[in-house]
């Protein structure tokens, strides 16, 4: 126990000092990248969402677009078609998310394992369905603009524009930092004991009283909400709502992001998604500029630099770390 309690100045004075070091890059990026980190500070958000469910439950789950896509539509589609503002949409978004979670969590853990995965995967692929099936409302694959005018926020004589790089950026961050503190204090709080007990042995967690069940869905839910905040957030940030989000590759993508920053730590996912966008992205760039005639995918590149981290970090960089070195980190 005094082991645990003096980390706990070094733990929160690493997610402060991170915090700070992101508020910092705001004043310093530029343009390019400066709208690029706030793109991944959302979607390092989706991915906190999802690390709470697969890192600390250890439940796979292959249909969390559902979740995001959940929070992009309940914002985006009451915004386009209604008319409404900021905070009645974002607030729709994230209690869409909600609702979701909790139907979907009331029927897809009533199962367990592979077939878990995939009832998380057929409810995902029925949403991304229902899109395009009513794309008079969600205009399929096209997506749906939503307007400048719109995204803006009113507080007394301010003016929140989030169409404005550093407005967006900051509030990419706000979201990042609320949800990052309160991952931290629920991974070290008696319920994420609880549920890392549940991802260890449940069957034993059971044995000493613990309703498993209700454990597990309280994290789905949670998960679902974090990810649907995640979703609303990216509607009004960046204008777009569009049915490639709710597809299996976005069900994918947080998986690959906390698997390369470290499943069950606090700052993997943030880690993963950065490192991951960039590789994509610059690794495409890299080969255009020097090889002009490549004829392959620049995803053969991304493919190597993943093999290469599973075969030294199996654990991803985080996981690695503190397994070897930094035992103390969440």
């Amino acid at each position: 126990m005094s082991g645990g309690r003096s980390a706990e100045g070094p733990v929160w004075s690493l997610h402060v000092g991170v915090v700070a070091g992101l508020l910092l890059l705001n004043f310093v990026l530029p343009d390019y990248h400066h709208g690029v980190f706030a793109r991944i500070l959302v979607l390092a958000v989706f991915a906190m969402g999802y690390n709470l469910l697969f890192g600390y439950v250890g439940l796979l789950s292959l249909g969390h677009a559902m979740f995001f896509a959940a929070g992009l539509y309940g914002a985006g589609l009451p915004m386009v078609h209604l008319g409404w503002g900021v905070p009645a949409a974002f607030s729709t978004g994230i209690v869409c998310g909600l609702v979701l979670a909790l139907a979907v969590g009331l029927l897809a853990l009533r199962t367990s394992g592979v077939a878990f995965m995939i009832v998380t995967m057929m409810f995902a692929q029925a949403l991304a369905l229902a899109v395009l099936y009513f794309g008079q409302w969600t205009r399929g694959d096209e997506g749906l603009v939503i307007a400048q005018a719109q995204r803006s926020l009113d507080l007394g004589p301010w003016r929140l524009d989030f169409t404005d790089p550093a407005t967006r950026y900051l509030t990419a961050l706000a979201l990042f930092a609320i949800v990052l503190s309160a991952t931290l204090a629920i991974v070290r709080s008696r319920f994420g004991r609880v549920l890392v007990a549940i991802r260890e042995n449940e069957e034993r967690t059971r044995m000493l009283g613990y309703d498993t069940f209700r454990n597990k869905l309280s994290a789905v839910v949670i998960s679902g909400t974090i990810c649907a905040a995640a979703g609303a957030t990216y509607a009004i940030l960046f204008g777009y709502v569009g049915s490639s989000f709710a597809g299996i590759q976005y069900s994918i993508l947080p998986l690959l992001w906390v698997l390369l920053g470290g499943s069950a730590t606090t700052l993997g996912p943030l880690i993963g998604t950065l490192l991951m966008y960039y590789l994509v992205d610059g690794s495409n760039d890299v080969l255009k500029a020097w090889l002009p005639d490549w004829r392959f995918s620049h995803l053969g590149v991304v493919g190597l630099a993943l093999i290469l981290l599973v075969l030294f970090f199996p654990r991803g960089l985080l996981g690695t770390l503190r397994q070897r070195w930094a035992g103390w980190l969440p």
